[in-house]
C-alpha cells in the first residue's frame, strides 16, 4: 500500500519525528539550522523534514530567518515556561541564585537531571568569568558536570547505564571509565558536593551541590570559575544557597 506525503507526516510516527526535529535544536548554533542540517540531525528524508518544518513553522513552534535557517519559535518557549519542573523551580530559586552570584561573582547555574544529561534551567553569567558551554534550556552530559555528578545518586538506573557504556571524553580530565565515575559519585554523596576541574571545559572549575527536598534531589546549583580559583570560600556559599532553595521549594509545595 502506498503512503501519501500527507499520511507520512500525519501517521502514527509523527510524534517521534516532531520530537526528533525539536530535539535537533538542543545543540544547534544560535543562528539556527538549515533544512539540510535539520534533516541530517533527525535522520529524516529531506522532503519529510521540509514538510514537518513547514507545519511547525505555521504553528509558530519553529520560526524561519531570512536566510532560510530554522530556529525554535516563541510559541514553544511560551509552552516550555509552563513546565512546573523548570518554571516553578526557577521562580523559587532565582532570588537565591542572584544572591550567590553577588557573593561569588562567578557563573551560577541551576540544573535538573533528565536521563544521562542535565538541563540548564537558569544561568547567571559573570561578565569576566570563564566561558561556559551551557545556555538556558541547553543540555550537558551528566558524567562531565559537577551538577550531574551530585544528582546521579538519586538515579541509580541512569548511573548504571552510564557506567555500562562508553563515556564521551571532552577533555583529558573527563571521567572516562565506570570505576572513576562510581567513585566520584560516591564521594559527592558522602560530602554533599562535587568539584570537577577541566572535565567539560578546559580551564574551568565547576562546583555543585544538590537541592534536596523531602529526601530527594530536586535540582543542583553549581558555580563555575577559572581553574585556578580557590574553591574553598565558594563551597559554604554554595551549600547555603542549595539549602535555602530546598527550604523555599518545600514551603512552596506544602499545602
Amino acid at each position: 500500500m502506498s503512503v501519501s506525503p500527507a499520511d507520512e507526516v500525519a501517521g502514527p510516527g509523527v510524534v517521534a519525528r516532531v520530537s526528533a526535529v525539536l530535539g535537533a535544536f538542543s545543540t544547534a548554533p544560535a543562528e539556527g539550522l538549515t533544512l539540510t542540517q535539520l534533516a541530517e540531525r533527525c535522520r529524516l528524508p529531506l522532503t519529510t523534514a521540509h514538510r514537518l518544518a513547514g507545519q511547525l513553522e505555521r504553528e509558530r513552534v519553529l520560526e524561519r530567518s531570512p536566510d532560510g535557517r530554522y530556529r525554535i519559535g516563541l510559541k514553544l518557549w511560551e509552552l516550555g515556561m509552563l513546565a512546573p519542573r523548570g518554571h516553578g523551580l526557577r521562580e523559587v530559586a532565582l532570588p537565591y541564585l542572584e544572591d550567590l552570584y553577588e557573593v561569588t561573582h562567578e557563573n551560577v547555574q541551576l540544573l535538573v537531571l533528565d536521563g544521562a544529561e542535565v538541563v540548564v534551567v537558569e544561568r547567571l553569567r559573570a561578565r569576566n568569568a570563564v566561558q561556559l558551554r551551557s545556555r538556558p534550556g541547553g543540555r550537558l552530559p551528566a558524567h562531565a558536570t559537577s551538577g550531574g555528578i551530585v544528582l546521579l545518586p538519586s538515579a541509580p538506573e541512569v548511573l548504571d547505564a552510564l557506567a555500562a557504556g562508553p563515556l564521551e571524553r571532552f577533555t583529558a580530565a573527563t571521567i572516562g571509565d565506570a570505576e572513576q565515575l562510581r567513585a566520584t559519585v560516591a564521594l559527592a554523596r558522602r560530602q554533599g558536593w562535587c568539584e570537577l576541574r577541566g572535565h567539560l571545559t578546559p580551564g574551568s572549575v565547576s562546583i555543585a551541590a544538590p537541592v534536596v527536598v523531602h529526601g530527594r534531589p530536586a535540582a543542583a546549583v553549581s558555580v563555575v570559575g577559572e581553574i585556578g580559583t580557590d574553591s574553598s570560600p565558594l563551597i559554604p556559599a554554595l551549600l547555603t544557597t542549595a539549602r535555602a532553595i530546598a527550604r523555599a521549594l518545600a514551603a512552596a509545595r506544602t499545602p
